[in-house]
């Protein structure tokens, strides 16, 4: 697993060769050979070898991530489940982040469970998209299909909440988004009214 917050999903008073050598030792493999995948890890996710004897607060945010996927790359797992991974990196570190987990992707067929607001986000690092609104699916299909043309007024709206430079589009998309939630406010009075 990936948490959203890389700071506070580490232990502070651990080195970072101790947090990734932990599921290492759990599985009960000798401390040579975990101390050799610890620095495999580190090589895999572009940290310097000198992060084993690091603590977390000695890292950035987007280095913190770093040593977090490490951790879930730890037991060569098939999949990894990350909740809203770089929400809370900004836009450049984003990127890195996200083209680091194509990266390993490519490199050793890992699949992801990718949990993300942001359709932007999962436009980059999805092939399937599933949409859920009040805990049901209530949209899926190709990431490129449902991240450009959505039908559901939820993940239209998903879509319109993205930021974007240019702010007459940002004002329409605003202005899109708000027809949108009245759209569906309007429904769910009728819905009440039938029932």
């Amino acid at each position: 697993m990936v948490f959203q917050d890389p700071y506070t999903s580490l232990n502070p008073a651990l080195e970072i060769g101790d947090i990734l050598a932990e599921p290492l030792a759990v599985q009960g493999k000798p401390p040579a050979e975990a101390r050799a995948r610890v620095r495999e890890l580190l090589d895999q996710v572009g940290l310097p070898s000198d992060a084993i004897h690091r603590l977390p607060r000695e890292f950035s945010g987007g280095q913190r991530q770093r040593v977090a996927i490490a951790r879930a790359l730890a037991l060569s797992p098939k999949l990894i489940v990350c909740d809203e991974p770089v929400s809370a990196l900004d836009l450049s570190t984003q990127a890195r982040v996200l083209d680091l987990f194509l990266q390993i992707q490519r490199d050793t067929g890992v699949s992801y469970l990718f949990v993300s607001h942001d359709l932007d986000v999962v436009r980059h690092i999805s092939h399937r998209v599933a949409v859920m609104y009040h805990g049901e699916i209530v949209e899926q299909g190709p990431a490129d299909v449902v991240t450009r043309d959505p039908e559901h007024p939820y993940t239209q709206r998903l879509l319109l909440a993205s930021p974007v430079p240019d702010p007459d589009r940002q004002e329409q998309r605003r202005a899109d988004r708000h027809r949108l939630l009245e759209i569906q406010r309007q429904q769910h009075e009728q819905a009440g009214v039938l029932a």
